[in-house]
């Protein structure tokens, strides 16, 4: 479900908002701009003298990633696999090239470029493998910008802490001052264990789970792709790709145009 991450981090949000205000603390009492400059301005630049502005600019396009990711369907692929295993069975590999501009997937499409080319399959194999370490050390990049700032911070949050109760002391003389100032000084901390723990920390689980889920796409193409090009029967190429499929999503054999996958034991 696209919109579980954006529920997720609203709700927890949510719950720590009202669980203050069930303990008769305002909502303008969470509103604290020190502790926000101290806290969401300092974890931005621990984060950008970590990873570098290069990674910082792309923040937004990974909010955007993780809150609309690309539909990762693993069925579809064995069934455009299977397809094409049966055409180049009908056809030979040579009649794929035809074909190559229908499908949208550039991954898929260079697979089979390069079987159509001719290439030796130990080498198309280090290619696409090639392709998909090298997409896994992005992604890797991206989800490592969300969790330095979900270690910086609580560690900010704390700081915060430290410097409002510091004030707090330079003004013992005024009793009646140190209660709502020391409440203030906490604020720091919750925005930054908060932060971490509901905002930042889950962005970059969601990340790294998104990528395994494409990197599984990418291997069952990679195996499907290899299939087509040692010309196997279009019913072992299904077989062959049905472990990488769910058994509730795996085609059957009442399915039109599919070959069917074989059901889990």
């Amino acid at each position: 479900m696209k919109a579980s991450t954006a529920i997720g981090l609203v709700g927890g949000l949510l719950a720590i908002l009202l669980t203050g205000m069930l303990e008769g603390t305002s909502p303008a009492t969470f509103i604290n701009i020190p502790a926000i400059i101290i806290v969401l301005v300092g974890t931005f630049m621990a984060t950008m003298a970590s990873v570098g502005i290069d990674q910082m600019k792309r923040i937004p396009t990974l909010y955007k990633i993780t809150f609309s990711p690309q539909e990762q369907d693993l069925r579809a692929r064995v069934d455009l696999l299977v397809g094409i295993a049966e055409q180049a069975r009908r056809e030979g590999l040579l009649a794929l090239d035809a074909q190559l501009g229908d499908i949208d997937d550039e991954f898929t499409r260079k697979g089979l470029q390069l079987v159509v080319d001719g290439t030796d399959p130990d080498l198309v194999r280090e290619i696409l493998e090639a392709e998909i370490d090298g997409m896994v050390a992005r992604h890797a990049i991206g989800a490592n910008t969300f969790e330095k700032a979900g270690g910086y911070a609580p560690t900010l949050g704390i700081l915060g802490a430290v410097m409002g109760l510091i004030s707090v002391l330079g003004n013992l003389s005024d009793p009646d001052s140190l209660g709502p100032a020391i409440s203030v000084a906490f604020i720091a901390t919750l925005y930054g264990v908060g932060g971490a723990n509901i905002v930042f920390l889950p962005i970059c689980s969601r990340l790294k789970a998104l990528s395994e889920e494409e990197v599984e796409l990418r291997t069952l193409t990679l195996d499907g792709i290899l299939a087509v090009q040692a010309g196997d029967n279009p019913r072992v190429v299904a077989d062959k790709l049905s472990s990488y499929v769910p058994p509730s999503e795996r085609a059957t054999a009442d399915d039109d145009n599919v070959a069917p996958l074989r059901e889990a034991a």
